[in-house]
């Protein structure tokens, strides 16, 4: 399943934690993703994950969620591409 990353971004807010966010759509799904990390050091990462304009298939977000708990290569291919964008 390939991912196309739309959007990516990173910031530290005042009291020095991470909050980023990952635009992405995955092969084979009609609606797009949006991921949202927050961390207080970087290194634990909490995120939430929504739809990134228009709904879409609720089985298919749930998929989505419960893959992005298993699979840690997904986790950060999305992860890494904000902490990038903050680099840039």
């Amino acid at each position: 399943m390939s991912v196309s990353i739309k959007e990516a971004a990173m910031r530290r807010d005042e009291e020095g934690s991470y909050v980023g966010k990952t635009v992405f759509e995955l092969e084979g799904h009609k609606a797009g993703y949006e991921i949202n990390f927050f961390s207080k050091k970087g290194k634990d990462w909490d995120y939430s994950l929504s739809f990134a304009d228009e709904p879409g298939s609720e089985e298919l977000f749930l998929e989505l969620d419960a893959r992005l708990e298993e699979d840690d290569e997904l986790f950060d291919l999305l992860l890494d591409a904000a902490l990038d964008a903050e680099q840039a």
